[in-house]
Formats: C-alpha cells, structure tokens, sequence
C-alpha cells in the first residue's frame, strides 16, 4: 500500500527556563493510505506535540525541530515554507483538536467557521460554500442541518460541537485526519458515535487516520496499527492483534492491565506506579526504568533500541528475549 506519511527520528524541542524540554525525541513511524493508526500514551508523552509537528504548528520560538524529518507523501514538511504549509493544512491533512469549545470561534455560528475553510481552499462562491457546509453537517450526523448551520458553538452539546469540528476538518477532503483524544470530555453514550463516525467517514472518504488517545479500547476498537509512546520516544509498535495478544514493553502490558474488564471479579485494577519524568530531566537510560520492576542496572544506564522482534512489531526494551 502507498505510504503517504512517514516521521522519521523526530525531533521536536522547546527551549525553556529550565532548560531544554525534549517533547519528541527521536519518533518514528509511517502511515499508509486508508489507513487508521493510534498514537498512545499517558499525559506528557508527546502525542500531541508529534500531531501538532505534523501539522507544523508547533509555536516557533520556543520549540524547533532539533533533528529528524516528517515525509508528507514524499515531500518534507519540516522543509516546508510557511506558503506550503498553508496549502497543506486543512486542504491535504486536516486535524480535530482535543476540546472543541476552545477551538471553536464563539463569536461566528458553526456555519460561517466550515464556510471560512471552504472558501480559504476551494474557488467557489459563499452561496456554494454554504450549500456544502450544509451537507457536510449533514454527513457528521447533525440533525436539521439547514438550521443548525447558523446556531453558534454556545448553542450546541458537546457532541454537536465535536461533528461540527469534524465537518470543518473534512471540509476540503483531506487526504489525513488527525483527530486528537477526538473523545474528551464526551459522555460514553457519544463517544461511541464520534469514534463509529470517524471509522464510517473513513470508509466513505478513503482518507487516513491518525488518532491520538489514552485508552486502549478506543485502539482496540477503531484502529489497525498502534505506536505506543512513552516520556518523548516510542516503546512498542505494531499491528493492534499482536501487540493485544502478546504485548513485549512493560509499559504496554502495564497499560493494558489497566483497562477495566466486564464481569472481571472485584479486584484493585493494576496501576503502574510512579509519573512520566520530566521532559526537561529525561534519564540517561530507558526512560521506563524508575517505574518497571525488571529494571536493572542495564535499563537504567543505557537506551535500547527500537527492535523488530516480530514482523511489523518493534520494542524498546532490553528485558525482551
């Protein structure tokens, strides 16, 4: 299949009072087309910084990309021109932010935001550009779109509000989405209708998916790779089946040990115990060892290696044999 994504060694810093924060620090993975993958990690790993590198949106200053490249179907993003970028984002790759009411301009109706992105990328006149607006609210599920197209962001739930996002960021038929924890802040009932309706738009469209997220149901569910990061660098990837079925990083097994399971007997669910270090104080070695209980003078002096162990699935972790 046609890879059209690929972040090679990737490296997105800041420069701060305490010195360099190292967010991304040496990721790499790739994406084909059609494809939906999951990024996955607790708070402070770098999911969304490598998203928003993608998307060259990272402020500069105070963060650069200290080292590594992003390949956009071919061509260099972090190369890029800003006029590039600008041709690039919303037209080739779109992006859902993780809480669409901060995203949402609350001052201009739902309608007049998705008619903005129309008219920035599509030569068409506003009569147009409303008439597609209104089907695109249409396609997310809302119900009476011709009305609900001038309702402003205050006036809708935050399901609403997420198709909404979602409509905005289809708008131009981009060729990937970037949905970030796309979930938050959604009651369960809608949550499972955000994520049914990303999978179906991705059937109809034949756009690829980046999802970033906390919760391995959530990969379980709706993607078919998953890249598991932790403290700035990626530990495991691989196809979601075998890294459910035979996770190799500590960390993986930690996180799905985690998850609540139906009908399990009343037990404390697994905690892995410890916080994600600081990306301003990393550790010399692996960056799990202060929490994994295997560590042992190896882990905590020296870095392993990215390794494919398993076709298509690769570890980080000096205790795989």
């Amino acid at each position: 299949m046609e890879r059209i994504l690929d972040v090679r060694e990737l490296k997105t810093w800041y420069r701060t009072e305490e010195g360099i924060a190292k967010a991304v620090d040496g990721v790499s993975f790739s994406l084909e087309r059609n494809r939906i993958l999951g990024i996955i990690g607790e708070s402070g790993c770098g999911k969304s910084v490598t998203a928003l590198s993608v998307m060259r949106l990272v402020p500069m200053p105070p963060g650069y990309f200290a080292g590594g490249d992003i390949l956009w179907k071919g061509r260099s993003i972090v190369k890029a021109t800003e006029e590039e970028m600008r041709r690039i984002r919303g037209n080739e790759i779109a992006m859902i932010f993780q809480e669409p009411m901060s995203s949402l301009n609350p001052v201009y109706t739902c309608g007049d935001q998705i008619m903005e992105q129309i008219l920035t990328h599509r030569d068409v006149s506003k009569v147009e550009a409303r008439r597609q607006a209104v089907e695109l609210l249409d396609m997310v599920g809302i119900p009476n779109p011709s009305d609900r197209i001038d309702s402003y962001p205050h006036e809708m739930s935050g399901g609403m509000r997420q198709r909404v996002m979602i409509a905005m960021a289809l708008s131009c038929g981009p060729e990937l989405l970037i949905a970030d924890e796309p979930t938050t802040a959604l009651d369960v009932t809608v949550q499972a209708q955000i994520l049914d309706l990303i999978g179906r738009l991705r059937q109809d469209t034949g756009m690829s998916v980046m999802l970033i997220t906390h919760d391995f149901g959530v990969v379980a569910e709706l993607c078919e790779e998953v890249v598991v990061m932790y403290a700035s660098r990626v530990v495991e990837r691989g196809m979601v089946g075998h890294i459910f079925e035979n996770p190799l990083h500590p960390y993986t097994r930690g996180l799905l040990k985690s998850i609540p399971r139906l009908g399990a007997k009343k037990e404390r669910l697994n905690v892995i115990e410890g916080n994600v270090p600081s990306a301003t104080r990393l550790p010399e070695g692996c960056r799990f060892a202060g929490r994994c209980t295997q560590a042992d003078n190896q882990c905590r002096n020296a870095q392993p290696p990215l390794v494919e162990y398993q076709p298509g699935h690769l570890a980080a972790c000096w205790k795989i044999s």
